[in-house]
C-alpha cells in the first residue's frame, strides 16, 4: 500500500472534528497520529466522538492494559501501584474512547490506541499516539492484521539515475515522452542544489509498471 494524501491540523477542537468527519465520511483508510493522552492539549478522543455522534466511554480493555501498564511503572519503581490515586485515575483517561471502539494494542509501553469505524461500516479512522517509536509499530499491526489483503494488488517498481550538468528544463521533455508513451508510469525530478560538497544534479526516475519502468529507464539513460 501507499500513502495517498496527509493533512496537518492544529489543536484546535473545531477543525480536529471538521478533519475527523471529512475522513469518517470518505470510506478510507485513515490514520489518526497525536493527541490521545489525557492533557489539556490533547482533544482527539473527544473530537472523533463529537465526528461520529457517539459518547466517550471507558473501554474496558484499554482500562485493563493501563492499569497493567501503571503496576509496571509502580514496581519499576519499587512503589506500591495504588489505584486509586488521583495520578492513577486521571491516567484512565486514555482509555477513554467513543463508543464502539476497538483497541489498537501498544508494544511499547501498553498504553493502547483505537480504531473507529465509519457509519455505515465503510472505512475507518485508526488513532495512534503521535510518538513514532509507538505509531510506527502501531500502524503496521493495523496494516497487517486488517489490511493484509490490500497489499500488492498493484504491481509497482521505480527506477532513476542521477543527472549531472542539466538544467530540469533540459530533462522535462524526456519525463513528458515517458509518460505518454507508457500509461502506466508517473516521472519524477529531484533536484539537489549541492549541498554537503556534492556537484549539483538532479534524480531522474520513473515508477509504476515494472515493464515499462525497465523500457523508460533506458529510454531516459539514452537521452540524458
Amino acid at each position: 500500500l501507499s500513502l495517498s494524501s496527509a493533512q496537518y491540523v492544529g489543536d484546535d477542537r473545531q477543525e480536529i472534528t471538521e478533519a475527523l468527519t471529512k475522513s469518517f465520511q470518505s470510506g478510507d483508510v485513515v490514520f489518526s497520529t497525536g493527541g490521545i493522552g489525557a492533557t489539556p492539549d490533547d482533544h482527539t478522543r473527544q473530537c472523533a466522538a463529537q465526528a461520529l455522534n457517539v459518547p466517550l466511554a471507558l473501554h474496558p480493555e484499554a482500562e485493563s492494559l493501563i492499569r497493567e501498564r501503571m503496576r509496571d511503572v509502580a514496581r519499576e519503581q519499587g512503589k506500591t501501584y495504588e489505584p486509586d490515586h488521583p495520578d492513577n485515575v486521571h491516567r484512565l483517561n486514555m482509555g477513554v474512547f467513543p463508543a464502539g471502539a476497538q483497541i489498537i494494542p501498544n508494544p511499547y509501553n501498553k498504553i493502547p490506541g483505537f480504531t473507529c469505524r465509519s457509519p455505515g461500516g465503510h472505512g475507518a479512522v485508526h488513532f495512534v499516539p503521535g510518538f513514532p517509536v509507538m505509531a510506527w509499530p502501531m500502524i503496521e499491526w493495523v496494516l497487517d492484521t486488517r489490511y493484509r489483503h490490500l497489499f500488492h494488488q498493484v504491481k509497482e517498481a521505480e527506477a532513476s539515475i542521477m543527472v549531472f550538468g542539466l538544467p530540469e528544463s533540459g530533462i522535462t521533455p524526456l519525463m513528458t515522452d515517458a509518460e505518454a508513451k507508457y500509461a502506466g508510469l508517473k516521472s519524477f525530478s529531484l533536484p539537489s542544489v549541492g549541498e554537503d560538497g556534492s556537484r549539483r544534479h538532479i534524480e531522474l526516475g520513473v515508477r509504476g509498471n515494472p515493464e515499462e519502468v525497465t523500457l523508460a529507464i533506458e529510454e531516459m539513460k539514452n537521452g540524458v
